[in-house]
């Protein structure tokens, strides 16, 4: 998620802009999301890493994995990820990560 704090300096437009980072924990997982109140995107598509255009909150070609990255480690660990514009403006970014021992099993 920190990939995430990072797009937000990127991609959220000229400031000031906030990033609110929440993180709950669950029996068996971890809840992180990050908000932010910036110009927003459009929605994320699925081109692999470094093949994303310049707009939004994807992959700068740069060395970052992007969205797409970030989706393909929270499904490796056996969780899963969600990003999009939010309603009103801005972005956000969320995942449900397992704790416990299913992790090692969806591997």
């Amino acid at each position: 998620m920190q990939e995430s704090l990072t797009n937000v300096a990127r991609h959220a437009g000229p400031g000031p802009v906030t990033a609110r980072v929440r993180i709950a924990y669950g029996e068996h997982e971890v809840h992180v999301r990050v908000d932010d109140d910036g110009r927003g995107a459009s929605p994320p598509d699925e081109r692999p890493a470094g093949e994303h255009g310049s707009g939004g909150h994807a992959s700068d070609g740069h060395g970052g994995s992007g969205l797409r990255g970030m989706r393909e480690r929270a499904v490796a660990l056996g969780g899963t990820f969600e990003a999009g514009p939010r309603a009103g403006g801005g972005f956000r970014v969320r995942a449900v990560l397992p704790t416990d021992r299913r992790a090692e099993e969806a591997k």
